[in-house]
């Protein structure tokens, strides 16, 4: 059978697709992760106890800006990836960019700190808790985007996952620094990005298996 003849096929009783499925089925999915998210970490770490104090800071708003727009973008990557045929566009270059400038920003912090100091501002006192706390708090968003993702029609399986994944990491770091303490760029730059790498590089591993349709 030749692939037209296939399509044509498969295509024969496919009735109208709604309009704007594909946004409504990921406003759902982040709708509901977000809320498990925020639950978990609210439910065993708490919002940091400062956190009135914490807000004057220009920092503060930093390290939620930046997984927040990585989240923005990673969402429209995954709504793209979710429909065949569909163009990333600008999407991995403005992830680029944004990983960029905050590592600028952490090169000119080490640089115009005491070499004693440069220590502090990479590990701060919770790195470990950072680089765990992260993934973990991402798995309600993860499965969330996964079930929007699996519902829909991708065909580069293993990025789907990834972007479904990079979505979860970020949108669980934007929650986590509700609670972290560190309040350095370096920190941000080093410990936020691995922790949002962990969700995405375990998406695109199980992607070409769970998405597989």
């Amino acid at each position: 059978m030749k692939t037209d003849e296939l399509v044509t096929l498969l295509a024969k009783d496919a009735g109208p697709v709604a309009p704007k499925a594909t946004a409504r089925r990921f406003t759902k999915a982040l709708g509901w992760g977000m809320l498990g998210t925020s639950l978990a970490m609210v439910m065993s770490m708490g919002v940091r106890p400062d956190i009135a104090e914490a807000v004057t800071l220009p920092m503060f708003w930093m390290k939620l800006a930046f997984p927040s727009l990585v989240a923005i973008a990673s969402y429209h990557a995954a709504t793209r990836l979710a429909r065949p045929g569909m163009r990333l566009e600008l999407i991995p270059g403005t992830l680029a960019m944004l990983v960029a400038a905050v590592w600028l920003l952490a090169i000119v912090t080490l640089l115009n700190a005491a070499p004693a100091e440069r220590d502090d501002i990479i590990f701060g006192s919770s790195w470990r808790s950072c680089l765990v706390s992260i993934p973990l708090l991402s798995i309600p968003m993860f499965g969330a985007a996964m079930w929007a993702m699996k519902g829909l029609a991708p065909t580069r399986l293993a990025l789907a996952g990834a972007s479904a994944g990079l979505l979860a990491g970020a949108v669980s770091a934007a929650v986590y620094s509700l609670h972290c303490p560190e309040m350095e760029a370096p920190f941000l730059a080093l410990w936020y990005v691995l922790g949002m790498l962990v969700p995405a590089i375990a998406g695109a591993v199980i992607g070409p298996r769970l998405l597989r349709w």
